[in-house]
């Protein structure tokens, strides 16, 4: 292992500095991605900033329909809150299908999403939920969050400290998982709100990342069935090829994912 400095924050005012004091500073959430890159070498900052000492980071609070999750809240704790599963069943769902037990009880939805990795469940989940993204400078909409492959909204030094939505009446997610990594090979959240909106977020295909589907999102709001489906074109352009699978298949598991997830809901 390369030399490093290792500090364990105890403010997020505290974590700011610290970074902007390191010539090459890093924030470590769970670790999940981080960690792995550096053990392979693709990373090597000089400083690792540890926020899992800053209190008032962790928690789900559920209001009515209001949910805010703080930004180093584990997968763990969201899939197992019994107050979120009442309210928004999906995303519960949604995090109790990231990786395995380990990779749950270390990973955080904050730490999630400011990786944005293009294959990961919570882009899609928040994106399709209308969230806002709150970090200790500003609040962000998820629309205007993602923005490409490994690619946010975030600037230099900023934290996430919380998500928060309004649950919607009906929202499901279903993915299609790499055997191995479970990461989503495709994936699609799918929400409807009280006034009949409805907003369609697909993970793991695009070519840009995270995106909604303005198709089945008209599809889905003229008739809330899995049926709608059948009559939306999935184009292939834009989307991923791989060892995995090619961006025709994608397409494929775009609509049959849709299907599952209006299903699920």
């Amino acid at each position: 292992m390369y030399d490093l400095k290792y500090h364990r924050a105890t403010s997020v005012d505290d974590a700011v500095a610290k970074r902007a004091a390191a010539s090459d500073g890093q924030f470590l959430a769970g670790g999940q991605t981080l960690l792995p890159t550096m053990k392979h070498r693709l990373a090597a900052p000089s400083d690792l900033i540890d926020l899992r000492g800053i209190g008032g980071l962790a928690g789900i609070e559920v209001s009515g329909r209001n949910v805010t999750i703080g930004a180093m809240t584990t997968h763990a704790a969201v899939a197992g809150s019994a107050e979120l599963a009442k309210v928004c069943p999906a995303l519960a769902a949604l995090a109790g299908g990231i990786g395995d037990p380990a990779v749950r009880h270390q990973g955080t939805i904050g730490g999630s999403i400011a990786n944005n990795d293009p294959a990961a469940d919570y882009p899609a989940g928040l994106l399709a939920l209308a969230a806002t993204i709150s970090t200790n400078k500003r609040k962000i909409a998820a629309d205007d969050f993602f923005t490409g492959l490994f690619s946010t909204a975030l600037e230099e030094g900023e934290i996430i400290v919380s998500v928060s939505f309004e649950a919607p009446a009906q929202c499901g997610y279903a993915k299609f998982p790499n055997p191995a990594s479970r990461y989503a090979m495709t994936g699609v959240f799918v929400a409807k709100g009280g006034g009949g909106a409805v907003r369609v977020a697909v993970t793991g295909a695009g070519g840009d990342g995270v995106f909604r589907h303005d198709g089945l999102e008209k599809a889905l709001a003229a008739e809330w069935s899995a049926s709608a489906a059948d009559g939306v074109a999935i184009s292939s352009d834009g989307l991923m090829s791989d060892i995995h699978c090619d961006a025709a298949y994608r397409a494929n598991l775009i609509k049959a994912m849709a299907k599952r997830a209006v299903s699920a809901a």
